[in-house]
């Protein structure tokens, strides 16, 4: 177990460069300085000091023990500020940047309930499907679905979605029930923004093109195309889940699902103690999760 007795008296009167000045930043006698000093030496077996009637001045041994005592101290203060942060209730300004359909219809609600906890809170949320760079605009904390690239930023899992294939019974009763990736091909294949839709076929990941009738780069207009029998589409749980529930639609090639998506909270490293940050992030997981 380290001994801390005297390390504080040794840093102050190093950086004071005497034991007078040394105490009364320390609030405690000249004496009980010197003492803890001398103890200090003793059980280093070093001389800490070059001491004269006018001047006290560090030995090279001093120098480097200050060094890690100073690196040590400036720890403890930190861990101090932390625990301080983790305490405190969030307030000021907190920016936020979520995709579009996901942030109106699961985030913005939660942001809403954890902004009416917190007065002091100040919350600007920005719904842009656009991956925005939080640290050149300024935002506290994003939230992004599926999977992540490389990043410098820290994240956390705070939920997961699934990815459908999906029709209606009146799609398939005419134009009958794909059981293989392959048959994709023979059907109308509604696209979002990209040609091709996501499987996992024995373990591993496959991207399969797909074509159709209709493209769009709205979810809910493709949900729509799909309830009303134009064709069959691949989106996630929440533009589908709902429909798949009271029977509208038909999930297919289930077994070729790809593993679920994560759900994140992004957030760049400065902002990991922050408590109107850390605080978000728990509860955006307890409510997700």
């Amino acid at each position: 177990m380290f001994n801390w007795e005297g390390v504080s008296e040794f840093v102050a009167v190093a950086e004071a460069e005497s034991f007078t000045a040394a105490s009364k930043r320390l609030g405690i006698s000249t004496a009980q300085v010197s003492r803890q000093i001398s103890s200090l030496e003793t059980r280093l077996a070093a001389k800490l000091f070059y001491r004269t009637t006018r001047k006290v001045s560090v030995t090279d041994v001093g120098r480097v023990y200050y060094q890690h005592c100073r690196q040590v101290l400036d720890g403890l203060e930190e861990a101090e500020r932390a625990i301080g942060n983790l305490q405190s209730s969030p307030r000021g300004v907190l920016k936020v940047t979520a995709p579009v359909t996901y942030g109106e219809g699961t985030i913005a609600p939660l942001i809403n309930n954890f902004a009416l906890q917190y007065p002091d809170l100040e919350v600007h949320l920005q719904l842009s499907n656009q991956k925005v760079d939080l640290v050149d605009q300024g935002f506290d904390l994003a939230i992004r679905l599926g999977k992540l690239e490389d990043s410098s930023m820290m994240a956390k899992r705070l939920d997961s979605r699934t990815q459908y294939v999906c029709a209606s019974e009146e799609y398939l009763t005419t134009h009958g029930v794909p059981y293989s990736l392959s048959e994709l091909e023979q059907h109308n294949c509604l696209q979002g923004t990209l040609d091709y839709w996501r499987f996992q076929e024995q373990g591993k990941a496959r991207n399969i093109r797909v074509k159709g009738s209709l493209s769009c780069n709205s979810g809910h207009a493709l949900t729509d195309a799909a309830l009303k029998g134009i064709g069959i589409v691949q989106l996630p749980d929440y533009y589908v889940q709902e429909y798949i529930d009271n029977g509208q639609l038909i999930p297919l090639l289930t077994q070729f699902t790809e593993s679920d998506d994560g759900i994140w909270a992004l957030y760049p490293h400065n902002r990991h103690l922050s408590p109107k940050v850390r605080m978000l992030v728990d509860y955006l997981s307890e409510q997700l999760g």
